[in-house]
C-alpha cells in the first residue's frame, strides 16, 4: 500500500470515528425521547387505539418501497463520485433521483387518495373502536405526510453518500424531540385522538427534513437539484442498481412489517401493543448497532472503488468482535425485560415471558446478517442477499400463519416466522463476504 493510500485509509477511519462518536451522542437522545414518548402515547391513546396507529403507520411505510431502490443507488453513486472526485457526476445523480422519487410521489399519493375514499377502514383496522370517519381522515393525513417525506428524505441518502451519516442521526434526535413535544401537548390539553397524533408525527418528520435539506444545499450550491442537471442517461444505472435494493427492500418488508398486521387480524389489534411494546425495547440494540454499521456503508465502497481490501477485512473483523458484545447485551435484557416493561408501561402491557427470548434470538439474528449485509450493499454484491430474501418472504408469512392458527402459538409464533426466515442470509452472507475478500487478496 502506497503513501496515499495509507493517507486516504487514515482519513476515512478518523471520519468514521467522527461519524460514531456525534452519532452516539444524539442517538442517545433520540432513543430517550423515543422511549419517553411510548408510554406517554400508550396512556393518551390507549391499548386498541395504540395498536390502530402503530398499524396504520405500518402500512403507510410500505411506501418506502414504491422508490424502487433509487435511494440506495444514489447513496453509492454519490459515495462512488466522491471517491473519483467528480462532484458534477454527483450531482447529475441527485438530481435525476429527486426528479424520479417527486414523480413517484405525486403520482402514489394520487392514487392512494382516490382509493382511500372508498376502503372499508374498520375492516382493515378489526376495529369498531374509532369510527369510519376518524380512521379515514386520519389514513388520508398520515398518507399526505408520509409521501411528501418519502420524497425530501432523499437528503438522508445524501449525508449517507457524502460519509456525514452523524448528520442523519442529527435529524433523527431533532424529530424524535419533535414528537415528544407534540404528544406530550396532546396528552396535556387534548381528548384521546389518532388523528392529532397523525399530525404532531407528521410534523416532526417533515420539519426536520425540510431543515437539513436547507442546511446542506446551502453549504454545497453545486449539489442542489434542478431541471437542468436531470439526466436521463444517469436513469438506468440507479435503477439497475436500485431493482435489486427494490426486491431486498420488498422482502425485508414482508418480513418484518407483516408481523402487525398479521397480528391485526389474527389476534386483534390490542395483541399489537405487546409486540411494538418489545420491539421498542429491543430495538435499543438494533439502533446502536446501526449507529455503528451506517457510516461503514459509504467507507466500504469508498474503500472498495479505491481497491483498499486491508482495510475492509480489518473493520469486518471489529465488527464480528462487536456483533459478539451485543449478543450478549441482548440476552441480558431478555432477563431483565419483564422488570423494565413492567416500570416503562407502569404495568399497562401485560407480556409472555418466552416472547423475550424469541425477540432476543430475533435481535441477534439481524445483528449477525447486519455485520455482512452492509458490506455487500455497499460493494454492490446483491445476488445473494435478493436470492436469500425473496426466499425468506415466500416463506414468513404461511409460516406465521400456520404457527398461530394450527399450532395456536399466538405472538410467538408469529415471531418464530420472523427468526426462521431470517436465517438463510445470516447462514450463506459470511460465505459470500469471504469469498469476495479472499479474491481481492
Amino acid at each position: 500500500m502506497g503513501i496515499d493510500q495509507v493517507s486516504l485509509s487514515n482519513v476515512r477511519s478518523n471520519n468514521y470515528f467522527t461519524q460514531l462518536k456525534v452519532s452516539a451522542l444524539y442517538k442517545v437522545v433520540a432513543i430517550a425521547a423515543s422511549f419517553i414518548a411510548l408510554p406517554i402515547m400508550l396512556k393518551y391513546l390507549g391499548p386498541e387505539r395504540f395498536g390502530i396507529w402503530t398499524t396504520m403507520l405500518t402500512l403507510l411505510t410500505w411506501v418506502m418501497l414504491f422508490d424502487l431502490g433509487i435511494g440506495n443507488g444514489l447513496k453509492n453513486k454519490v459515495s462512488e463520485s466522491i471517491a473519483k472526485d467528480n462532484s458534477n457526476y454527483a450531482a447529475e445523480y441527485i438530481s435525476t433521483a429527486y426528479m424520479l422519487i417527486g414523480l413517484i410521489s405525486f403520482i402514489l399519493f394520487a392514487s392512494f387518495l382516490i382509493a382511500a375514499i372508498w376502503l372499508p377502514w374498520q375492516s382493515i383496522f378489526n376495529t369498531q373502536f374509532v369510527s369510519e370517519v376518524d380512521l379515514k381522515s386520519s389514513v388520508i393525513t398520515l398518507s399526505f405526510f408520509i409521501f411528501f417525506n418519502f420524497w425530501i428524505s432523499l437528503i438522508n441518502q445524501i449525508y449517507h453518500g457524502l460519509q456525514k451519516s452523524s448528520v442523519v442521526v442529527v435529524g433523527q434526535c431533532m424529530s424524535n424531540s419533535f414528537a415528544l413535544v407534540f404528544i406530550s401537548i396532546l396528552y396535556n390539553f387534548t381528548e384521546p385522538s389518532i388523528l392529532l397524533i397523525v399530525y404532531g408525527y407528521g410534523f416532526a418528520l417533515v420539519l426536520t427534513n425540510v431543515v437539513f435539506s436547507l442546511f446542506l444545499f446551502k453549504r454545497y450550491p453545486q449539489l442542489i437539484p434542478t431541471g437542468r442537471k436531470f439526466d436521463r442517461n444517469k436513469i438506468k444505472p440507479l435503477l439497475s442498481l436500485g431493482i435489486k435494493f427494490f426486491i431486498i427492500q420488498l422482502a425485508v418488508l414482508v418480513i418484518f412489517m407483516t408481523d402487525k398486521i398479521l397480528i391485526t387480524q389474527l389476534l386483534g389489534p390490542e395483541h399489537v401493543t405487546p409486540y411494538e411494546v418489545l420491539f421498542k425495547l429491543f430495538s435499543i440494540i438494533t439502533i446502536l448497532h446501526g449507529m455503528i454499521l451506517i457510516p461503514l456503508w459509504p467507507a466500504y465502497s469508498d474503500a472498495y472503488n479505491r481497491g483498499e481490501f486491508d482495510w475492509i477485512r480489518r473493520n469486518i473483523k471489529q465488527q464480528l468482535k462487536i456483533a459478539l458484545f451485543l449478543f450478549i447485551c441482548t440476552f441480558l435484557m431478555a432477563v431483565l425485560g419483564p422488570i423494565i416493561v413492567s416500570i416503562w408501561t407502569d404495568d399497562l402491557v401485560s407480556v409472555s415471558p418466552r416472547l423475550y427470548y424469541l425477540f432476543a434470538l430475533f435481535i441477534a439474528f439481524t445483528i449477525w446478517s447486519n455485520v455482512f449485509a452492509y458490506f455487500v450493499n455497499a460493494v454492490n454484491k446483491l445476488n445473494l442477499q435478493l436470492f436469500t430474501a425473496v426466499i425468506a418472504a415466500i416463506v414468513n408469512v404461511p409460516l406465521s400463519v400456520y404457527f398461530v392458527r394450527v399450532l395456536d402459538m399466538g405472538l410467538e409464533g408469529i415471531l418464530l416466522a420472523t427468526v426462521i426466515s431470517l436465517s438463510f442470509f445470516s447462514l450463506l452472507g459470511p460465505i459470500q463476504v469471504y469469498r469476495i475478500l479472499v479474491r481481492k487478496r
